[in-house]
């Protein structure tokens, strides 16, 4: 494979994902709105965001992982492991995490998680709970292979098995991309505010497609293809 067939393989499977990720980012804010409508608990975003983020990283490896064994002539297992796992944790915490809580700030969810405190008479007999009240979502960045070491980080590896004995990266892509705007998704739910303007709206949609779009796809066709040796044959399983 030469760079040139790199390059035009990535690119065409960046436009490819570009609807489909638009359309999940769209359907994700509207099932926001619902979760607004329906006043569900602040627990539901920590709820769904467990369930999310270690599906994405298990579905993440075994598309990494595959993509790599597919295209390389020589796969040893540990080599597969290292790519796997890099590949699935480090860029669903890019997606499902960092970018999540970046566009939070950004889009002033933090400032606004507490509304009330700005006409709240001070506490000076009991400022210890009043001080932790007033940083509301300050610490909101969660970290899934940390805070949940004990199953993130054994479903990466467990991905990496499943693509080293039988490697696929049709469904295992596909779903990865489905659920990593899940996970986005609720990655924000964990920091919404009382009031979300429509412009708050409309950035929550963009975030959501940066989240999944150049993230999946590096994660699982551009990382990996990065370890394959130039004059290796592109292989079309991920089509097929």
């Amino acid at each position: 494979m030469t760079t040139a067939q790199k390059t035009k393989y990535i690119l065409n499977q960046l436009h490819q994902h570009a609807p489909f990720t638009l359309a999940g980012a769209l359907l994700g804010v509207a099932f926001m709105l619902l979760f607004r409508a329906l006043s569900l608990p602040e627990q539901t975003g920590h709820f769904l965001f467990d369930i999310f983020h270690p599906g994405h990283v298990l579905l993440s490896a075994m598309a990494t992982a595959a993509m790599f064994k597919l295209h390389a002539k020589k796969h040893h297992f540990l080599t597969i492991l290292i790519i796997g796992y890099v590949g699935s944790v480090g860029i669903a915490t890019l997606s499902d995490c960092i970018i999540p809580y970046a566009g939070e700030v950004l889009l002033g969810f933090h400032v606004e998680a507490h509304p009330h405190e700005h006409n709240s008479p001070p506490q000076p007999n009991n400022p210890q709970p009043d001080s932790e009240h007033a940083q509301g979502h300050e610490h909101s960045l969660h970290l899934g292979f940390i805070e949940r070491w004990w199953l993130v980080n054994p479903l990466a590896i467990l991905g990496v098995v499943f693509a080293y004995i039988r490697p696929r990266t049709k469904f295992p892509h596909a779903g990865h991309v489905l659920l990593s705007i899940w996970a986005s998704l609720s990655h924000i739910l964990m920091a919404l505010g009382t009031q979300v303007s429509f412009a708050q709206w409309l950035g929550v949609v963009v975030f959501l497609f940066l989240a999944v779009w150049l993230p999946c796809c590096i994660s699982d066709i551009v990382f990996p293809l990065l370890f394959v040796k130039p004059g290796e044959p592109l292989s079309h399983h991920h089509h097929h």
